[in-house]
């Protein structure tokens, strides 16, 4: 079974504690990560992702050893930052490629991949433009097409829908849960509370350690918000 699972997983930055003995483990289907700015979801998401080091405790990809699986392209991992130079002189399907650097394909096998993961976030048609010619939410959408072509049976996604409109969320939403349908496991950060019951199959509340975990409805009650954000609904 595809997953992750991370044990007492601790990240400081000198002083400053960003996640405090944090355990959980996640398989196929949408798990969707809650917390306020600064509770910790950036931080562990790029741990599992590699692109950080823990202080402390483990991540374990596929039930095995996490460095080995991600050189293997068992996990796509989609930042919150705009990880794409704009002023880079590079075009949407060769960012797009990128996401097969673990694969070997043939040319024409690569051709059809590119075009079908932008189809899937609605961005058909612009393989030639120049990144840095698209808007912000764009990139965001060609950096996810570019884990779709990874193929990777486990998905993180760091608020994935920051500067996208409403009509490209509801795709978006439309596309993790066929994803999901896949069999993949989707672990994805967002400040999107409101679409969370309905679009998750589980929720985490983090503020530094794991405030709730389980399916939404039992996560997010009032309480249990009240714990990890501070305010009521």
């Amino acid at each position: 079974m595809n997953g992750v699972e991370v044990r007492g997983l601790t990240v400081a930055y000198g002083e400053v504690l960003a996640l405090d003995d944090v355990s959980f483990a996640v398989g196929p289907g949408l798990t969707v990560l809650l917390g306020v700015n600064g509770s910790g979801k950036s931080s562990l998401l790029a741990a599992i992702a590699g692109s950080l080091v823990p202080t402390r405790g483990t991540v374990h990809i596929d039930g095995g050893d996490a460095a080995v699986a991600r050189r293997a392209g068992r996990l796509a991992y989609v930042p919150q930052a705009d990880a794409v130079d704009r002023d880079f002189p590079v075009s949407v399907s060769e960012v797009v490629a990128m996401g097969t650097y673990a694969r070997h394909v043939s040319h024409a096998h690569l051709r059809v991949a590119v075009r079908d993961a932008l189809a899937r976030v609605g961005l058909d048609g612009l393989e030639r433009r120049q990144i840095g010619e698209l808007s912000g939410g764009q990139r965001r959408r060609v950096l996810l097409a570019r884990a779709l072509v990874q193929d990777a049976p486990t998905i993180v996604l760091d608020e994935p829908l920051g500067g996208v409109d409403a009509g490209v969320q509801a795709t978006f939403y439309a596309l993790l849960r066929e994803l999901v349908g896949e069999g993949r496991t989707i672990l994805m950060s967002t400040h999107d509370l409101a679409s969370v019951p309905d679009l998750a199959d589980r929720a985490i509340l983090l503020h530094q350690r794991v405030i709730a975990d389980g399916p939404p409805r039992e996560a997010l009650t009032d309480d249990l918000l009240a714990r990890a954000f501070g305010v009521r609904r």
